[in-house]
């Protein structure tokens, strides 16, 4: 990154003997966590795959349902994939065992069609200059809430690929994989902010960039190709596609995170957003929720961000309980904010902060 700027964060005091405890990584924890969610992801393919070649004359009326619904929860479980489980491999955290940790982010990355190696350089930044306008170009405040996003909502909901974002997508791929960084890029920022993450300076890191993408590309289409050849055409859709359907619930879990917040401050509790829900969907969302605190110290494995929330609650602004109270604080702020673009939502600190 060609910027420069250092921001004075607030950070809670924590003792040193109990921030060292939480910041310890388990092999175990970690291992369990990935091996999980891959286990739920192959389970709903199987169970879609199997449910597909079951289909008869006699049954159909009662199989395609259940076929639909299997491709509804393999496509849901699949989006936390990558834009969960690769955010907190690319952080480095989960594993003591950095070739494990490595391991699993190329085995999401892959299968979501994620980019790591961009994306490590952007989330650096990212917590460097948390909505901070200008600077950064992962996350930038407001986001709106307009009939793009309906239509974004309504792609999240069907359990089939929307074919204008995996046509974007190959596109996208297709150039990344030749060296072209041109057009809509991963980010908020677009293609300033990839050129400023992936900067032509640096050979090595756009070199990387260009055989990932390589990786990534050619290889889902190999595998088309393949089950094309076989015959088994449901594979593409459980296999190459799965990303690019049933976003629902990972958007309903991740875009609280910094909507309808304050920007430029230097003060992660007024910028980002903490809310507790189910211990499924926390699984599902490898503890993303508790957002105050991952960002306020990066460093804590995401298995330990319960503990860490018990440790530094008493200065952090309440959180609600679940999806529903969340959104529920959350939709008055958009429309506020749709009424008042120069409105945020300034978090209650407790009176000691």
């Amino acid at each position: 990154m060609n910027e420069q700027i250092k921001i004075n964060w607030y950070r809670t005091k924590v003792d040193k003997a109990v921030m060292s405890e939480l910041m310890k990584r388990h092999d175990a924890k970690a291992l369990r966590q990935a091996l999980l969610h891959l286990g739920l992801y192959a389970c709903t393919g199987t169970a879609a795959y199997i449910a597909y070649g079951s289909i008869s004359q006699a049954n159909w009326a009662w199989m395609v349902p259940l076929l639909v619904l299997f491709v509804f929860l393999h496509g849901t479980f699949a989006q936390f994939m990558g834009l969960v489980a690769v955010h907190e491999l690319v952080h480095k955290t989960p594993f003591r065992r950095q070739w494990l940790n490595d391991l699993f982010m190329d085995v999401f990355s892959f299968l979501t069609w994620s980019d790591p190696v961009s994306f490590r350089v952007s989330h650096v930044k990212h917590h460097q200059v948390t909505v901070h306008q200008d600077h950064d170009g992962e996350v930038i405040l407001p986001q709106k809430m307009d009939w793009d996003a309906v239509k974004f909502w309504f792609w999240q909901l069907v359990p089939f690929p929307n074919p204008v974002g995996v046509w974007g997508a190959l596109k996208k791929w297709f150039k990344y994989a030749t060296g072209s960084l041109k057009g809509e890029g991963l980010f908020a920022g677009g293609e300033e902010w990839m050129q400023k993450v992936l900067p032509a300076e640096n050979a090595e890191l756009r070199r990387r960039h260009r055989k990932w993408a390589s990786v990534v590309l050619f290889g889902h289409l190999a595998l088309a190709a393949i089950f094309i050849a076989t015959g088994q055409w449901i594979l593409i859709l459980l296999v190459n596609l799965p990303v690019f359907y049933c976003g629902w619930l990972v958007t309903l879990c991740g875009t609280p995170q910094h909507i309808g917040l304050v920007p430029n401050a230097p003060d992660f509790r007024l910028c980002c957003r903490t809310y507790t829900c189910s211990p499924f969907v926390g699984f599902l969302y490898w503890n993303m929720q508790y957002h105050v605190e991952h960002h306020m110290f990066p460093a804590v494995p995401f298995y330990n961000l319960p503990a860490l929330r018990k440790a530094i609650a008493h200065d952090l602004p309440p959180a609600p309980h679940g999806l529903w109270a969340t959104w529920r604080e959350i939709i008055p702020i958009l429309k506020n904010q749709r009424e008042n673009p120069d409105y945020v939502f300034v978090p209650e600190l407790p009176n000691a902060a």
